[in-house]
């Protein structure tokens, strides 16, 4: 009976071991810091969505939504949150290298240039005479010259002062520049956290309301695990869609996984940030239109080719170069409804 018993717990070490052995590591970074418009991530991680999958998924905070890319293309990632439009750039100089993105989360580009209500600054034909800061080689700072273009605006009226990020608000609030070339989801609550009324004091130009229709951040993988290991994307892909419709339905729980993961964080900052993601950058009548994950491949298109003209590209990527929608879970199981709670 020793022997039996014996036998047992060895084979169920075993199993356990070569269920473990099986399980594939996947190095993810985020676009910036921990914050709460990530809560899908934690989420999925601390309800067991990627385990579910056979993932072990190590999140780490990042440096840049742009710099998800290069991480990624650097071979220390694998994955991760970032901008589509960087990918775009990568794509065009370096495809063989550059990651793709398997997930679009971030359906509306949060490229914004942000006044105070008393600069005088009403419309975008005001911004000529004024003086804007942005920091150089930010989106909203390198594509103002298609902003100006296409909305028929005198660019040469226009002053642009460069500064580092972390000045604009600042410099901003004192009246050092009339406006900022900011990413609306940082700025926003950049001006919270200095003690101002984002809403109240000051004007919001976003580009995705004057003619500048491009996509955003996603969930985005390298060439390498789609190549070896596509089940692992399909499993990270089914898990963070998984995430994205519970956190929709219900922030406090989200929060409360963000708060497992970073417990620094500043709760009611986050849960504001977190749900100022889903009204300005995530629901949109095209995500409700084909779910959250997706893409139109015309808009892409264009946005593709704004892009390339923005950032003075030799060469255009293809749309399947930049998005693949292979590894999304069906139309059904992506179906988003957001209630703010």
């Amino acid at each position: 009976m020793l022997k039996r018993l014996s036998a047992v717990l060895v084979g169920s070490v075993l199993l356990s071991g070569a269920a473990f052995a099986q399980e594939t590591t996947i190095k993810f970074t985020l676009g910036w810091k921990t914050q709460g418009s990530d809560a899908a991530f934690f989420y999925a991680k601390d309800k067991g969505y990627f385990k579910e999958e056979g993932l072990n998924v190590i999140i780490d905070q990042g440096e840049g939504s742009g710099a998800t890319v290069t991480r990624i293309m650097s071979g220390a990632w694998d994955a991760g949150f970032g901008d589509v439009n960087a990918i775009i750039q990568n794509a065009s100089t370096r495809p063989q290298d550059a990651p793709v993105m398997v997930y679009m989360i971030w359906n509306q580009p949060p490229f914004a240039i942000v006044a105070k209500k008393t600069s005088g600054i009403n419309s975008i034909k005001d911004f000529e005479g004024h003086t804007l800061g942005g920091a150089q080689g930010t989106p909203t700072t390198r594509l103002l010259p298609i902003f100006i273009r296409n909305n028929k605006l005198e660019g040469e009226k226009i002053k642009v002062t460069n500064m580092a990020p972390n000045l604009q608000e600042p410099m901003l609030i004192k009246g050092d520049i009339d406006a900022a070339l900011v990413f609306n989801i940082t700025s926003y609550f950049n001006l919270v956290l200095n003690r101002q009324d984002p809403d109240k004091d000051f004007k919001w130009f976003a580009f995705g309301d004057y003619g500048m229709d491009l996509y955003s951040n996603g969930v985005m993988v390298s060439q390498k695990m789609i190549a070896q290991n596509p089940k692992a994307v399909a499993g990270l892909v089914r898990a963070i869609n998984k995430g994205m419709i519970a956190v929709a339905k219900d922030q406090n729980a989200a929060m409360a996984s963000v708060v497992n993961f970073d417990n620094l964080v500043d709760v009611p900052v986050e849960k504001r940030r977190l749900q100022y993601s889903f009204d300005k950058l995530i629901v949109s009548p095209e995500m409700k239109e084909i779910g959250v994950g997706d893409i139109k491949d015309e808009r892409m298109t264009r946005a593709i080719g704004m892009v390339v003209e923005g950032y003075d590209l030799k060469r255009v990527p293809s749309t399947k170069e930049v998005f693949s929608r292979e590894f999304l879970p069906a139309r059904t199981e992506r179906e988003l409804t957001y209630t703010a709670n």
